[in-house]
């Protein structure tokens, strides 16, 4: 049974947990979005897959805000309980520090939960599924058929085609074409054109009659005009259709089974995370405690620069795991240690030098 006192910090706890995670959340959907449209403008990917992209980018990624949102939740419910005399108040009142540290306790298990199931299963999933999905949006862009009237790319954008019309047969009229070749732009106008794909779906032949190609070099003044009867422009499948699967979207349990240094990396960073979770929880209540006539967000600051240099040491660890840098038998657990004992040093500080300041002052 969970105290009074225990079940209002927990609900105080959790509300602001919830908000900054939300608020967390909304931003780094707003930045997927971003990028997710760049990237469908660049390189063609169908409407119908900007919204799926979005989602499964958010899924990959959320398990990096759960940490933080629980830090700053739990410093702004505790800095609130400071700041308002709350927590002043239940001390005076004979309550220990357990009833403040049972409910973020019980909050940083449900979390840490969550991140080690995200990191684990979900985020590998959404990967897999994020690279098929742009797979089929390239290749569906290369093999989309063409439509009269309307300006078409092909080979990752290397070509652009326009035909005036099309008929019932495929034959594709009034034909330009513009090619950029090892920085060579060429201009093709053909009467007629026809576009085929091989069998192996590897490469597009897009064969013109009578016309002329005229090409050069950009800002140079010698230029190129060929006439012909025939030709036929060659053009391969870009190499991010047939791309292997990223080492992330890989299961946990291969990962584990495998002795390459960037495998053992991953699920390292993998079990890392929830790790984390439970470390920035229990620093929080520490970093929440504020001293009289001290603002309720006056250390919010610390537990930022805390996080980002926590993720930036556990990122760069993982670097290291991958380059050899140093054995991947350390792992990531020092990272952890050096982190718990950094903040235990700066909160203890200030104690240190007063008591060392007045060690000779009578008592």
């Amino acid at each position: 049974m969970i105290p009074t006192l225990s079940r209002y910090i927990l609900r105080e706890t959790v509300g602001s947990w919830l908000a900054v995670t939300a608020v967390l959340t909304v931003i780094l959907l707003t930045n997927q979005l971003g990028t997710v449209l760049a990237r469908a403008a660049e390189q063609g990917f169908p409407p119908q897959v900007v919204l799926t992209l979005v989602v499964l980018g958010t899924a990959q990624n959320i398990a990096v805000l759960l940490p933080i949102g629980l830090l700053l939740g739990v410093m702004l419910a505790l800095g609130r309980l400071y700041h308002d005399s709350e927590m002043t108040a239940m001390q005076a009142c004979g309550v220990g520090g357990r009833h403040t540290w049972l409910p973020v306790l019980l909050i940083a298990m449900v979390c840490a939960v969550a991140v080690g199931v995200l990191t684990s299963v979900v985020a590998p999933l959404a990967v897999a599924k994020t690279q098929q999905v742009r797979s089929e949006a390239l290749r569906d862009g290369e093999f989309s058929p063409i439509a009269a009237g309307r300006f078409r790319s092909f080979g990752g954008g290397s070509i652009v085609l326009y035909a005036e019309t099309l008929d019932p047969n495929g034959m594709l009229g009034n034909v330009f074409i513009q090619r950029d070749s090892d920085g060579r732009q060429e201009i093709v106008l053909a009467d007629r054109g026809q576009h085929t794909v091989s069998s192996d779906g590897r490469l597009h032949l897009l064969t013109l009659y009578s016309g002329e190609r005229i090409e050069g070099v950009p800002g140079s003044a010698e230029l190129r005009r060929v006439r012909f009867e025939q030709s036929i422009i060659p053009v391969q499948v870009p190499d991010a259709l047939l791309a292997p699967p990223r080492l992330e979207a890989q299961p946990t349990a291969q990962l584990m089974a495998s002795s390459d240094l960037a495998a053992i990396a991953e699920w390292q960073w993998r079990i890392a995370a929830p790790v984390m979770v439970l470390v920035l929880a229990m620093l929080a209540v520490p970093l929440a405690r504020l001293r009289p006539r001290q603002g309720r967000y006056a250390r919010i600051w610390l537990g930022v620069v805390l996080y980002f240099v926590y993720f930036s040491l556990i990122s760069a660890a993982r670097v290291w795991i991958e380059k050899g840098v140093i054995p991947a038998s350390f792992g990531l657990w020092w990272v952890h240690l050096l982190v718990v004992g950094a903040t235990v040093l700066v909160l203890l500080s200030p104690r240190w030098l007063a008591r060392w300041r007045h060690r000779g002052l009578p008592v």
